[in-house]
Formats: structure tokens, C-alpha cells, sequence
């Protein structure tokens, strides 16, 4: 995860992680943790350490959700997220003893990634603040979708960061050209060829208030 949020108008959220020597440091106590005999005093506190800093890492995503949240729900009067399902992307690939998953430990550490970047917090805390509209989006081709034209190809997401168009050559951060998607509130066809709604680069939706001001997290 590069960044935890892209809204419209260019701008990333990003929601604090842990340093690489606090990962390095939670991963050492987890390894004395499972090595430690069963029942140990040992085994005991290196567990009560894997738990000390995991609440810290828990605490500082709760603050900068709160402090994020916050910002939002003052500032803009209708804010539209990307509808994830966070807890579909984040099921097990176990599987079961008849049909095993694959992948499982690769599966693990993406499942951690998405619930450290805390969308469903920002999500939940943001609808509880806002004095005015929370809305959700449909996901699909959100990041597919060019938001100056409308066309639909897989081709045009270059890279995690990059999308220029192959229909008319719009170039745009990828994530940003996601976040107009959703700002303009289209659930795009699956067919490739433009919105038959038309496009919505400017990621405003009319409304019959025009002082309304938009901003949204993709």
C-alpha cells in the first residue's frame, strides 16, 4: 500500500506505519514468542510485548483517523468513498483440509496492509461527524474508467501510479483519476466504450444548493 486514501483534486492521505525497525522489532518478539517454551514465563512476555506494540501501532491509526475524519466533515458538505467491501478483501486463504488455499501467507500479509491503512475507521468515523452527506460508490472500474472521457480499459491503468487513457491519451495519477470516479459518483459499465451518463472530470455532481463542496476518498 503506497497511500491510503486519493481524493479528487490530487491530494493522498496517508495514514501513518510503522517504521521499518518497529516492524523489524514486533517480528523479533514474535519470533522468541513462538520459540519460547509453552506455558513459560518467557513465552508470556514476549507476548505481552507483541501486544504493547501493536496497541501503539492501533492508537496512532485511531488518532490520524480522528484528526482525518474530522478535517473532512468540516470542510466538505458531501463526501463519496470507494465502497471496498473490506471484509470480502480481507478473508482468509486458508481454505479447508479438502480444498487449501494457496498463497496463504502472501494473502496474510495484504489482509494486514488493508486493515492498517484503516478505510473502514475513516469511513465510520467520517459519516458519524459529517453535518451533511456520506455516500459510497461502486467499486468496480472505478480505477479503469478514464474520468476525462469515460472509456473503459484495462490497458490504460499502466501502473499502480500511472493511467493514460488509449482512448483519447488523458493522462492522470491512477489513483486520482480514481478518486474523480468516485467524486462524480458514476457506477461505470462493464462493456468497454464511454459512460452512456458522460463523464464527470471535474468530480462535481449537481446539486440544487450550488455553495455544496465535494471531496472524495478513493
Amino acid at each position: 500500500m503506497t497511500i491510503t486514501a486519493a481524493l479528487h483534486d490530487g491530494h493522498q492521505l496517508n495514514c501513518p506505519q510503522p517504521s521499518t525497525k518497529e516492524r523489524a522489532t514486533r517480528r523479533k518478539h514474535e519470533r522468541r514468542a513462538a520459540r519460547a517454551p509453552k506455558g513459560s514465563q518467557a513465552k508470556g512476555d514476549e507476548h505481552a510485548k507483541v501486544a504493547k506494540l501493536k496497541a501503539r501501532e492501533a492508537n496512532v491509526r485511531k488518532d490520524w483517523v480522528e484528526k482525518t475524519s474530522t478535517e473532512l466533515a468540516r470542510s466538505y458538505d458531501l463526501i463519496r468513498f470507494e465502497d471496498l467491501r473490506i471484509t470480502n478483501m480481507t478473508s482468509s486463504a486458508k481454505g479447508t483440509v479438502d480444498n487449501p488455499g494457496r498463497n496463504v501467507r502472501q494473502k496474510a500479509g495484504l489482509n494486514r496492509g488493508i486493515l492498517a491503512q484503516g478505510w473502514g475507521m475513516l469511513r465510520s468515523r467520517t459519516e458519524d461527524k459529517s453535518p451533511g452527506w456520506v455516500e459510497d460508490v461502486p467499486a468496480p472500474y472505478t480505477s479503469l474508467r478514464c474520468s476525462d472521457c469515460g472509456w473503459i480499459d484495462k490497458n490504460s491503468r499502466k501502473s499502480q501510479a500511472e493511467f493514460v487513457c488509449v482512448s483519447c491519451g488523458f493522462t492522470c495519477n491512477a489513483d486520482t483519476n480514481a478518486g474523480i470516479n468516485v467524486a462524480a459518483g458514476h457506477a461505470a459499465r462493464a462493456s468497454g466504450g464511454p459512460d452512456p451518463a458522460g463523464s464527470c472530470a471535474g468530480g462535481t455532481t449537481t446539486r440544487e444548493d450550488p455553495s455544496v463542496r465535494e471531496r472524495t476518498a478513493a
